[in-house]
């Protein structure tokens, strides 16, 4: 059994427990839930550097990237820096995350806010919107295209995009449907960690136009950004790079000054 495979059955015993606790009511009665979302697609399209900046503290295949700042100093240095969005973990087990992550964020930021997330179930949808996330995940490894097409319509519906991860032709022939809004190609493949810009290449001409292209993982030099652009890449996922320097934002900044130049 993969990394990815135990995240998913750990993940859907979570929402299970979550289920029997804290009823769907309870989440629509949010504050957050009738909120306004802002548009990440819109403003990958319209942008020149395409960065979605993440919060990540630790993951499987590195342990503990960065521990030492908060939430809202991190967000904050993200968006001073110009970035289109925000990824926010909020896996706990294996990512050191949370919904609370996600909820911070969306108090100390206006830009548009991804719920990165195992998805497998509507009811990590509703707590997504009811935690401010502008943004939804969905992961064509672990979901069948019945789910996906069910979870993306039911995001929607919400007034939530939807940003859809392949790492192979097949999951994104597979996959791919009306009801998304970004397809992202992830450069490290989650079952065995390897990483390679060339998945994000390969597939390039295979994603139709009308979807956001995004380049997920990896990346690390603003040269590699702009290699990917000239594949038809609007949107470039990028977390590791900034959260391992001591000043995220900061990275953050320098990186989209010298992308724009």
């Amino acid at each position: 059994m993969n990394i990815l495979d135990k995240i998913i059955i750990d993940k859907k015993r979570e929402v299970e427990l979550k289920k029997s606790i804290i009823p769907v009511s309870q989440l629509e009665a949010s504050v957050l839930f009738n909120s306004r979302t802002y548009s990440l697609s819109k403003l990958l399209k319209n942008s020149f550097s395409g960065i979605i900046a993440e919060h990540k503290r630790r993951s499987p295949s590195k342990a503990i990237i960065n521990n030492n700042h908060s939430v809202e100093d991190v967000v904050l240095g993200y968006q001073n820096a110009g970035v289109c969005g925000i990824s926010v973990l909020t896996d706990a087990k294996y990512f050191g995350g949370s919904l609370d992550d996600l909820l911070l964020a969306k108090a100390s930021v206006n830009i548009p806010l991804l719920r990165k997330e195992f998805i497998v179930d509507e009811y990590q949808i509703l707590e997504a919107k009811a935690h401010g996330a502008d943004v939804i995940l969905l992961i064509a490894a672990v979901l069948t295209r019945k789910e996906i097409k069910q979870l993306s319509e039911f995001a929607h519906s919400l007034g939530l995009e939807v940003l859809l991860e392949v790492h192979n032709l097949e999951e994104l022939e597979t996959a791919i449907m009306p009801s998304l809004d970004m397809i992202g190609v992830n450069n490290r493949n989650l079952k065995s960690f390897e990483v390679s810009l060339d998945y994000s290449k390969e597939l390039a001409s295979k994603i139709p136009d009308e979807f956001v292209k995004v380049s997920e993982s990896g990346i690390s030099s603003f040269e590699a950004v702009k290699e990917l652009q000239k594949y038809g890449y609007q949107g470039f996922l990028m977390g590791e790079h900034f959260m391992k320097t001591e000043n995220p934002g900061s990275e953050a900044q320098r990186f989209i000054q010298k992308l724009v130049i």
